[in-house]
């Protein structure tokens, strides 16, 4: 390695430390809705609007594939996402490549791919991120314990959980409770940890007690939804979650993020981290609609 390949990977270690980092997609959108939803492509398109996202407290921003060059500075808060079921080999190392060529913070990918990512990504300084539990969080929780252990063992170092939502539902807090803490305590204090609410699912007093229940359970942040159940981030949301969990913990507004106005008013709210996807086509103007992740 030389100087300034390790001069590079130090300097986004130290970036990524400050910043405290998170995983999946975290950031900030400028998407205009009439071309796009929320696909990250703005860190390109408008860089001007995402750096006052920046500017406004947001310290992650989620791209997908094919965004193009990138200016460093914004480069170092982008989760590269990949999330897709049908997500191939080749589309994950084409990801990676991306994140190293542009210089990202981390790539999100299924577990599944963490092997794969992390030996594509060696010594490059970019994190792997990854899901558990995901995306009905119903598994249980020995089994997502496991499944973060397995995960950071093969090379992840950002994780995001999903709650057990019936559980919650059911009244039962002190099962929601130990899920989330299982998640933390087999993270092992190195690897942030962020809950995934599935807020579209959940009243206003069940989603109060799930950021209560997270706080206490020791996670980094608390995000609203995987993007694969029928709603995504609001700013009602997002300022009430950020009412309950206090400036301690990090806030991550996920999913239905459209438009620049869309996202302002997330940060606006509370949020530190906006996380949003979508395809290619839509970025183009060849179709409609979005994608998950």
């Amino acid at each position: 390695m030389d100087t300034a390949e390790l001069t590079q990977m130090v300097t986004r270690e130290v970036l990524a430390r400050l910043q405290g980092l998170g995983g999946a997609g975290g950031g900030a959108t400028c998407a205009r809705a009439d071309i796009c939803s929320a696909c990250g492509r703005c860190v390109v398109a408008r860089e001007e609007t995402v750096r006052q996202f920046v500017r406004s407290g947001a310290s992650r921003i989620s791209t997908s594939g094919g965004i193009g060059k990138v200016a460093q500075d914004l480069a170092l808060m982008i989760d590269h996402t990949l999330l897709k079921p049908e997500a191939t080999e080749k589309q994950v190392e084409n990801l990676c490549r991306e994140a190293m060529e542009y210089g990202f913070c981390s790539v999100c990918v299924n577990p599944w791919f963490v092997p794969l990512c992390s030996k594509v990504l060696r010594r490059s300084g970019v994190k792997v991120c990854t899901v558990i539990g995901f995306p009905l969080g119903a598994t249980t929780s020995d089994t997502k314990a496991y499944e973060t252990r397995n995960v950071i063992g093969e090379g992840a170092h950002e994780c995001d959980m999903v709650i057990n939502i019936g559980a919650l539902k059911s009244g039962d807090d002190s099962l929601v409770e130990k899920d989330i803490r299982g998640v933390v305590r087999a993270a092992g204090g190195n690897t942030v940890v962020k809950v995934i609410l599935e807020t579209c699912l959940l009243t206003n007093d069940e989603k109060v007690k799930a950021c209560e229940l997270a706080k206490r359970a020791g996670a980094d942040f608390v995000k609203t939804s995987t993007g694969f159940s029928s709603g995504g981030a609001t700013a009602e949301d997002i300022a009430l979650m950020r009412k309950t969990v206090g400036e301690e913990m990090g806030v991550k507004a996920s999913g239905g993020v459209r438009s620049r106005e869309d996202a302002e008013k997330m940060v606006k709210a509370g949020a530190t981290r906006i996380g949003a996807s979508a395809s290619v086509k839509i970025v183009s103007g060849k179709g409609a609609g979005g994608e998950k992740y």
